[in-house]
């Protein structure tokens, strides 16, 4: 009965939260997208990702069949339902999200041609719909799918299922949005010494499109990922590494209990008027309502869990498992935005390299990016230490939950960035008085500090999640320990390590061979439009568009593939342990990687933000040339590589999770 119970009230959650994001979407879309020109370039951008997300979906349609059916001929025709459920819900939460999101830009930068204050509740409304969509999806599908069959193990497909969609998402996403924005900035910025986002380069359009199919969709469908396994892998410990069915539903409760508490957050992110404030008052402004809307959800969330946990277990470890991991992933986002805001010394003294050349400040960025793995791995080391001394496996388990217990306000505040950085450019391309451009700049300055903190609490809660996948696979195949001295086991950790390398070798080899034929593409139309440089013709967009699409549908194939083999492959010739350890070796060099990849590369885009504010010579100066350079080598890692890792590291446990039953036949 108490399953029953908490399966209905997280259903209401759920509904809540899909019914929120619907009075916010309808608050957002009876803006008007303003002028005919405006509304132009904004449709362009929403015909450009719809048609992207449509031709991925083909793709991903079968996989998701021809994986299925593997599932239901194998192991379980209820699992392969639950698995096609899965993706097609995380696809729709994506898909909801960006469909606002692209609609939403001119919206904002036409508010913000009078109104400091409404562009930002545009910009911060529309990126909600999709914190909202998330959570509210994620959880409602978890309660039906539970409610109904009271059986976690089918919860492991939905979660694989989700698993699948987001890393076509987020790859495919990830290749398409820094094709685009690579091959434009070489050949717009660096060559023709043209400003970013100006309508004369054919890949601005392209640009404007991969920030929302890569960093809204890609976002969104990586973190509903991070947010059902989470909670899945809470939900499956606790059901069975503390043999008791009341702590599954707690779970459920404490989803309940976050997406209330987000909507809490997301009422309180409010700016008064700014209109006629410096740039740096209107960017504190921003920074402070959404750093208070973040702290106070997590600290109502507190409040909560404390009252559910003693109330329905009465185990307070619970509790403690559970503020350590809220703790720990507030604690990670700071330190990312340490390390990737030109606010500090980090991507100052990137800056500064830059004075003698591209090559040094290469590598004072990665020295800086490997340096920002030390206190956020301590931070997570600590948090699993902590949880498993309160509550064993499911004390990981929690408190890899506990990160993202709040996600609806956070990945607001992520989807934010750009929804806003899409009407900055609008009003540069539709000629906007240099004060609207402005005030966009101001509200997507601070869009690149939460994308910062939102990889970071992406990243901690994707190294606890995978833990506690790897605890659930060793509980499925009846593993006590791994022996590390054995031959097979020893082969599983190098080829857990090998396969986090291979996959960021693909996706930015991939980024590199679409950025080459978008700057060939922008070229040839230069030499062959009679007038474009000057202003005076219109460029093909769309070809551009087709290009950056074409190439991250056939590039993001192998990576997503090599996600699936590498476990069936390792389980079935090196056995239940090897596998294993391929999940131990996976989690520890993806979590380095990752956070590497994310602050070098947003510190090497911040660094050249900083320069164009004016320091070391500003705009056009050797030093800004050279940080250009910088920043379209660390797009791929901040982007497109390192976001992904987390997804990897996952699907390689709950792949690993799925054969279990398999392996143990085989024994």
């Amino acid at each position: 009965m108490e399953s029953i119970v908490a399966g209905i009230v997280a259903g209401i959650g759920g509904l809540l939260a899909l019914g929120y994001a619907g009075l916010l979407t309808r608050d957002v879309l009876k803006q008007s997208p303003g002028t005919k020109l405006m509304a132009d370039i904004s449709r362009g951008i929403q015909v450009g990702a719809a048609a992207f997300l449509k031709r991925e979906f083909r793709y991903l349609s079968v996989t998701t069949v021809v994986t299925a059916l593997l599932l239901g001929i194998f192991l379980s025709w209820p699992g392969a339902v639950t698995y096609i459920i899965g993706s097609l819900v995380s696809f729709m939460a994506a898909w909801i999200g960006m469909r606002v999101s692209t609609r939403a830009n001119a919206r904002c930068t036409n508010l913000a041609l009078k109104s400091f204050k409404d562009a930002f509740k545009a910009g911060f409304s529309s990126g909600a719909v999709m914190g909202m969509c998330v959570v509210g999806t994620g959880l409602l599908a978890v309660a039906v799918i539970y409610t109904i069959t009271r059986d976690v193990h089918l919860l492991v497909y939905y979660a694989f299922g989700s698993s699948l969609t987001a890393l076509f998402l987020r790859v495919g996403g990830g290749i398409f949005t820094k094709s685009a924005d690579v091959g434009g900035d070489m050949v717009g910025k660096v060559e023709a010494g043209i400003p970013e986002d100006d309508p004369r380069n054919p890949a601005v359009i392209a640009d404007a499109v991969g920030d929302n199919v890569g960093d809204v969709a890609g976002m969104g469908s990586d973190l509903f990922e991070s947010y059902v396994s989470a909670l899945i892998a809470a939900m499956f410990l606790g059901y069975y590494y503390k043999y008791n069915p009341t702590y599954a539903s707690l779970m459920l409760l404490l989803g309940a209990a976050g997406i209330v508490c987000s909507i809490i957050g997301a009422l309180l992110v409010r700016v008064g008027k700014g209109e006629q404030e410096s740039f740096g008052a209107q960017t504190k402004k921003v920074r402070s309502a959404m750093s208070r809307g973040i702290i106070l959800a997590n600290l109502v969330m507190v409040i909560t869990t404390f009252f559910l946990v003693r109330h329905i277990v009465g185990d307070m470890n619970v509790f403690f498992a559970m503020v350590a991991g809220m703790v720990a992933g507030v604690a990670i986002g700071w330190i990312n935005q340490y390390y990737t805001s030109d606010s500090y010394s980090p991507v100052k003294h990137i800056a500064k390299s830059s004075e003698t050349g591209s090559s040094t400040l290469i590598i004072e960025g990665f020295a800086q990016g490997m340096l920002s793995t030390v206190i956020p791995v301590a931070i997570v080391a600590a948090a699993i230490v902590a949880s498993y001394q309160w509550g064993g496996l499911f004390g990981i388990a929690v408190a890899g939950f506990g990160m993202l217990s709040v996600l609806g306000v956070n990945l607001a505040c992520d989807c934010y960035g750009p929804i806003v950085d899409n009407a900055a450019g609008i009003a540069e391309m539709a000629g906007l008085p240099h004060e609207v451009r402005r005030r966009c700049d101001a509200l997507d300055s601070v869009g690149n500090s939460t994308a910062a903190i939102g990889k970071g609490f992406a990243i901690g809660s994707a190294a606890l999640a995978a833990l506690a996948w790897l605890a659930t696979y060793m509980q499925a195949a009846e593993l006590k320990i791994i022996d590390i001295t054995k031959p097979d086991v020893m082969a599983g950790l190098l080829i857990g390590g090998l396969v986090v390398f291979l996959f960021i070798a693909l996706t930015i080899k991939a980024v590199g061979r679409g950025a080459y034929r978008v700057v060939n593409e922008v070229r040839r139309q230069w030499q062959e439009i009679p007038g474009l440089r000057e202003g005076k013709a219109k460029p093909d967009y769309a070809k551009c568009v087709d290009i950056t699409t074409r190439a991250a549908l056939r590039e993001m194939i192998v990576p997503g593939t090599l996600s699936i083999v590498t476990p069936v492959l390792v389980g079935f010739f090196l056995g239940r342990e090897a596998l294993g350890a391929v999940l131990m070796s996976s989690l520890t060099v993806g979590l380095f990687m990752s956070l590497f990849m994310a602050n070098s590369g947003g510190a090497w885009d911040n660094a050249k933000k900083y320069i164009e504010s004016g320091a070391y010579g500003g705009k056009g100066s050797n030093s800004h040339k050279a940080a250009v350079v910088g920043d379209t080598v660390g797009d791929p890692f901040k982007d497109t590589a390192g976001p992904s890792l987390n997804i990897l590291i996952k699907i390689l446990g709950k792949v690993a999770m799925v054969l279990a039953p398999l392996l143990l036949a085989l024994m």
